[in-house]
């Protein structure tokens, strides 16, 4: 079976009840393809949820931008769960380098989350001093290994790559760039996790990308759709969910890319 086209949209700390329900009403005016083909998921602040969640179309989906694993955990799965929030987003790379969150503890808050019913944008991503010494696979795979190490199944986890230098900053990633790090994840994935959780779990994008940039985006064989941060706040999300339309023209395949990359490392990741 194909992976289904994924668009996520993280609102980060907009605040404002006016602008959200203003952003929910392009959200619900728009004319997008239907859920078979394209699955869109939007993320607004912890005290924005449930409003968004009364108001919003009925084929979109609200997620948490965070959740922890504990009795004093400020927000948790079970609280989620019982406000009927069915997906949450976990690992964002500058979230968790400000709050200093291990690999490991991203894993155990994985692992929860799944534990109680949730599903899981779970994100990895590398800095610009990791990508210019050539660590971008080792860094990636040290923190999806984490994941892996605490779940077995992984139908409703979608991993969401994150160049951390490239979003927010003057540094681009090239869809080209971008399919190169999706195809050796997934190569990764392949061989250290299972092909059959390769073949089906979708990777998106989560650098930076607008209305402009995601056609070429949505056509690279291994890049499964998109986790927006600002554009996902105004019109031209839209055009993002829409550009679907370019994934599908793409005639992808189930199976693993196998173009060849210059990854002599890999290797050396494999457990032992």
């Amino acid at each position: 079976m194909a992976r289904k086209f994924f668009v996520g949209g993280e609102w980060k700390h907009n605040e404002s009840r006016k602008k959200v329900k203003k952003i929910v009403s392009t959200l619900n005016e728009a004319e997008v393809p239907c859920h078979d083909v394209v699955e869109v998921v939007v993320g607004p602040p912890f005290i924005s949820l449930t409003l968004v969640k009364s108001l919003l179309r009925s084929d979109f989906h609200v997620a948490a931008q965070n959740c922890w694993v504990g009795e004093k955990a400020p927000i948790s799965p079970e609280m989620l769960v019982k406000m009927d929030i069915p997906w949450v987003i976990l690992g964002e790379t500058k979230r968790r380098a400000a709050s200093k969150e291990t690999y490991e503890r991203v894993g155990d808050k994985v692992a929860h989350a799944l534990s109680q019913g949730l599903k899981v944008i779970a994100c990895v991503g590398e800095t610009l001093q990791q990508r210019e010494s050539g660590s971008t696979m080792s860094v990636l795979a040290a923190q999806t290994k984490a994941i892996a190490e605490k779940i077995t199944n992984w139908d409703n986890v979608v991993l969401a790559y994150e160049p951390v230098w490239a979003i927010g900053t003057d540094k681009v990633a090239t869809p080209a760039l971008a399919q190169e790090s999706h195809c050796e994840f997934r190569k990764w994935l392949s061989e250290n996790v299972g092909a059959a959780v390769a073949t089906s779990t979708r990777i998106i994008y989560g650098g930076f990308v607008n209305g402009a940039t995601c056609q070429e985006f949505a056509e690279q064989p291994d890049v499964d759709g998109f986790l927006v941060g600002e554009a996902s706040m105004k019109p031209e999300f839209i055009d993002i969910i829409k550009s679907v339309g370019f994934f599908a023209r793409s005639n992808r395949s189930p199976k693993p890319s196998r173009r060849v990359v210059n990854v002599w490392w890999l290797n050396w990741l494999k457990p032992k």
